[in-house]
């Protein structure tokens, strides 16, 4: 039986849809192979992962800590964007982890305790063979970073720009997350979603969380004339 990701005692934990399964790769097909991989012995030992809101850099990290889970390996998910306001304690002994994901890293760069105590995480990871993988809205280079030695290993391993959909792609992420809930979702329905709902795949995915408590809810098949009801379009 494989274990559960290690947890924050802070409550931060992992979506349950955000898995690999879940995700339309597009145009990051090598990131996601990565991540899969990555704990394989061969694995790439740190991961760089960049891109704009919306783009599914978390879903990503969080998919990569399940996947851990699922090979009875320990992971931990630090949003930082939640958690970065807190001192940089969760950083100790996660060398202890098969898999560490840092979320949000652009909200702790240039803070001297943050800096410090994620560069020594990092050399603790590396020496002790464990994998990392990190998203932030920028590459390495472009963020602030005070620390020249943490400057410098954030670009030691692979570096993906996470880019973001075309409106084909967009359709079929659309439709294989309403699959994941067991949704019905016809072509032109979804097509129509694309046109009048809104740009960032995240904000679309909770319009559809939506429509499925609205279709439960009633009893109905999705239909334009239902669509346009349920979001008052």
């Amino acid at each position: 039986m494989s274990r559960a990701p290690a947890q924050l005692p802070l409550g931060v934990g992992l979506r349950d849809d955000a898995t690999f399964a879940n995700f339309h790769p597009g145009p990051n097909a090598t990131l996601v192979d990565r991540l899969v991989h990555q704990l394989d012995d061969d694995g790439e030992p740190f991961l760089y992962v960049w891109g704009a809101a919306g783009t599914g850099r978390s879903h990503l990290l969080q998919a990569a800590c399940h996947a851990a889970s699922d090979r009875d390996g320990r992971a931990l998910y630090l949003p930082l964007a939640e958690l970065g306001h807190f001192p940089p304690l969760m950083l100790e002994e996660i060398e202890r982890l098969d898999l560490v994901a840092i979320d949000d890293l652009e909200r702790v760069v240039g803070r001297k305790r943050w800096e410090e105590a994620l560069f020594h995480a990092f050399n603790r990871l590396r020496d002790a063979g464990k994998r990392l993988v990190i998203a932030a809205e920028a590459p390495p280079r472009q963020l602030p970073v005070k620390l020249p030695d943490l400057a410098s290993r954030l670009t030691w391993g692979m570096t993906f720009h996470l880019q973001g959909l075309d409106d084909p792609g967009r359709l079929a992420a659309l439709q294989l997350r309403a699959k994941g809930r067991g949704m019905q979702l016809p072509d032109e329905v979804a097509r129509y979603i694309l046109h009048r709902g809104p740009r960032r795949l995240d904000a679309l995915f909770e319009t559809l969380a939506v429509l499925d408590r609205a279709s439960l809810s009633a009893q109905r098949k999705l239909t334009i004339p239902f669509v346009k009801q349920s979001l008052g379009w």
